[in-house]
């Protein structure tokens, strides 16, 4: 089976480009405001009218409340809502209810511990995204997009029952291994296809999507 590949963070029409005509399956696009990815909403939907159907759209929230969200869901015809902060169960629920949009729960990883979390979103959430815990005392950290990786041997041979996606670290000279390791279906990456936080570099986006299609 093809590994499906979410090139998240873009907010300039070349990298869009880049990712569709590559072969992205899903495009993200950030409205955490202290990213250098962030986009505004008007931004994000000039960037989303230019992905076709049947590329799923993805709109990066960091613990937002209900305004912030009902502003973004009535101007960006988003397709899911990732969940990057420290939602509850309950709160990945009500958003997906009040929203009506499916929602993919991201868990952060750093030791065996992490990966047992993610069973308590199975039922909130649609999907699930692990990702890096950033490390205590790490300066200017993300809550995601940190060019940083876990031990992908963490999530090697588990099972959940909502399909689930890699993050954390990648590029396109090591998702093949993180991909072999961990067993990932579906992977994600931001900061693995950029020049410097917030630049995408089409060229590595499309290096990439051509390593993961090699897999």
């Amino acid at each position: 089976m093809a590994i499906q590949v979410k090139i998240c963070g873009i907010n300039s029409p070349a990298a869009m480009a880049a990712a569709v005509d590559g072969g992205a399956a899903f495009i993200g696009l950030n409205f955490y405001a202290p990213s250098p990815r962030y986009v505004s909403i008007e931004q994000a939907a000039a960037l989303a009218a230019a992905v076709p159907d049947g590329i799923v759209k993805v709109g990066l929230l960091v613990d937002a409340d209900d305004t912030l969200i009902a502003g973004i869901v009535r101007r960006v015809p988003l397709d899911l809502v990732q969940l990057h902060g420290s939602e509850s169960p309950g709160r990945v629920a009500e958003i997906r209810s009040r929203f009506a949009r499916p929602v993919m729960k991201v868990v952060k990883i750093a030791a065996a511990g992490d990966v047992d979390a993610a069973a308590v979103f199975e039922a909130a959430a649609d999907r699930i995204l692990f990702d890096t815990k950033p490390p205590k005392g790490m300066i200017g950290a993300l809550p995601g997009g940190n060019a940083i990786s876990f031990d992908w041997r963490l999530l090697a041979g588990r099972r959940w029952s909502v399909p689930w996606m890699l993050s954390g670290g990648l590029t396109a000279g090591n998702v093949a291994e993180a991909v072999r390791i961990a067993g990932a279906p579906a992977v994600d990456v931001s900061s693995g296809v950029e020049d410097r936080p917030g630049v995408k570099n089409p060229e590595k986006i499309r290096a990439f999507l051509k390593a993961a299609r090699a897999v």
